[in-house]
């Protein structure tokens, strides 16, 4: 028997939610769409929210609806998935990339303000900082809430004022995730959620854009829909658009799931703290941490690879866990080190140690609501034998203590 490393939880009242929604003779733009966009706002506590068929949709027209474009730039983490960064290059403009807390992996304040007085002066002119460097404009700050833990908000949201920055939540990985008690995605000026069938809640395919900004809901939704207008009229296209529109399909599934979402973290809760009891004390793993002011939202269970070489013995690890059955993912590679970014010649000379640390060690382990106890223990014992037997065969002392010194 294998186990995957993500299922999608799909039970009957999902269903029926989508069976009444074939029957409907709907099938798009319909009642479904504004229902899940309606419940979807009220859940995460904004005012507007806009279904589009991906999550890399949202953040593209996140993008574009505050306007950023050509001659822009904007702070990013490159230990992200590459839609994170794909959509500022649809628009032409560039990530700047800002090295990672080593414990968090999220995006670094305390970075992104050397970063700021290293290589950005203040243009009086434009009320902006720009690159010393390219002249380029620095416009936004699009955090990621990597693996469903939140961003630092606070002192992210202090440099945006600052700085009179944008913000957009890259909140594909934490529905549900808080921050001081709030929720992701009522931080920034929009931010976008996903709903692929390993997230925490699935439409299969879609993603939303929450905001409080009527306009930026009002662009949204025009440019979702081919550029049509605010009031819908049949063939009348105020703005270039796209077809990024989510099916009452999809939103019928969304509208089911939503309605079990706390039951569906409960249990993605209840299985992190499990991996956590039973794989606490490897000398070769450090797991996922806590963070005093933050609900993780669990959206993987990634561990870390402690060794002199953490690539090999991660790919060994892998290896031995294929051969049992189990799957597993290195998760993420560093953006600028794929050979897309390399290709296209944009990917940086700037160091980022913790980020490309990160990329080398991290790994993710099978993790789904349904998943049972026998399959988290078997998962468990595999890794600390695989572990074991790795460290009988040769020494991971020095290259230990150099991991948790970093």
């Amino acid at each position: 028997m294998t186990i995957p490393l993500s299922m999608p939880d799909i039970g009957q009242r999902e269903i029926e939610c989508v069976t009444r929604a074939l029957r409907s003779g709907q099938l798009s733009l319909g009642p479904a769409v504004e229902e899940f966009e309606s419940k979807f706002a009220a859940y995460v506590g904004t005012r507007h929210a806009v279904a589009t068929n991906s999550g890399t949709s949202a953040l593209h027209l996140c993008v574009k609806a505050l306007g950023i474009g050509c001659d822009d730039e904007v702070l990013t983490s490159s230990f992200s998935f590459p839609a994170s960064v794909n959509c500022l290059l649809y628009e032409h403009a560039l990530p700047a990339f800002v090295d990672i807390d080593p414990e968090t992996l999220n995006l670094s304040p305390a970075e992104v303000r050397k970063m700021l007085a290293r290589e950005y002066r203040w243009d009086a002119a434009q009320q902006r900082a720009v690159n010393r460097q390219s002249g380029r404009r620095l416009k936004a700050i699009l955090p990621v809430h990597v693996f469903g833990l939140p961003c630092e908000m606070g002192p992210i949201l202090e440099i945006a004022r600052e700085f009179n920055l944008s913000v957009i939540e890259d909140a594909c990985e934490a529905i549900g995730a808080e921050w001081y008690g709030r929720r992701v995605g009522t931080f920034g000026d929009a931010a976008a959620f996903a709903f692929y069938p390993n997230k925490q809640l699935t439409t299969g395919e879609g993603g939303m854009i929450v905001t409080d900004n009527p306009r930026v809901a009002s662009v949204c939704r025009s440019l979702r829909n081919q550029g049509r207008g605010e009031d819908g009229e049949w063939l009348l296209h105020v703005r270039l658009g796209f077809n990024y529109r989510l099916s009452d399909l999809h939103c019928a599934l969304g509208l089911a799931q939503l309605e079990r979402i706390e039951e569906l973290l409960t249990a993605r809760e209840r299985l992190a703290a499990g991996y956590a009891e039973r794989l606490s004390g490897i000398p070769e793993l450090f797991l996922p941490p806590r963070r005093p002011n933050a609900k993780r939202s669990w959206f993987v269970y990634p561990v870390r690879l402690g060794a002199a070489e953490p690539r090999a013995l991660r790919a060994r690890l892998m290896a031995r866990l294929k051969e049992r059955g189990i799957a597993s993912r290195a998760y993420f590679g560093a953006i600028h080190r794929q050979p897309y970014f390399e290709a296209i010649q944009l990917s940086t000379n700037r160091p980022l140690p913790a980020t490309e640390s990160a990329s080398e060690s991290c790994l993710a382990l099978p993790f789904f609501p349904s998943m049972s106890h026998e399959q988290l223990e078997r998962v468990c014992e595999a890794v600390r034998e695989i572990l074991r037997e790795a460290r009988s065969a040769a020494p991971y002392a020095t290259g230990l203590a150099r991991a948790a010194a970093v």
